[in-house]
């Protein structure tokens, strides 16, 4: 029989002649903005908590379907210019939010991304990652507004940006 652990627990249990996990994380309707992920169990620092999915394409095969698409984006950069676009074939890591402060690290391997728990996380409480984005050409005032952090952190710096 398979078993997982997560903090030190076996956390399966047993279904008929099957053993089932139970879900760590969960996405609902978020404070901050749109769907958020949540925990649904205590998290320890370090945790591996999900895989950020989607098809690898191009930054301009992805920004095309952004401008004929509404709504919210769901692209995740990786180092070498490629992106993950975790709205073709991705699962609810796409609904991760910003905090200038997070709870969570995006850690890049190969083509894959992961996301790792930062701090211990309590059952309820919301996981971010900062999304450090950044723009080419001058900030105005329009892009300003577009990319406002709502964290509400008292240490937020205003803006999902890397640097503002």
């Amino acid at each position: 029989m398979l078993r997982t652990y997560v903090n030190g627990k076996d956390r399966n249990l047993p279904k008929g002649n099957e053993t089932m996990r139970l879900r760590r994380i969960t996405a609902r309707r978020s404070s901050v903005h749109g769907k958020g992920l949540f925990a649904l169990l205590p998290i320890a620092a370090g945790e591996r908590l999900i895989e950020y999915k989607g098809e690898v394409t191009s930054w301009r095969r992805a920004a095309a379907r952004q401008r004929s698409e509404a709504g919210h984006t769901f692209v995740f950069g990786l180092s070498d210019g490629r992106v993950i676009d975790g709205s073709r074939g991705g699962n609810s890591a796409r609904f991760l939010n910003h905090a200038c402060t997070p709870n969570c690290e995006a850690i890049e391997t190969g083509d894959r991304v992961f996301i790792h728990a930062l701090t211990g996380i309590k059952p309820g409480e919301e996981l971010f990652i900062d999304y450090g984005l950044a723009i080419d050409g001058d900030m105005t005032e329009d892009i300003r507004v577009q990319y406002a952090c709502r964290c509400g952190d008292s240490v937020c710096r205003g803006s999902m940006l890397g640097s503002t």
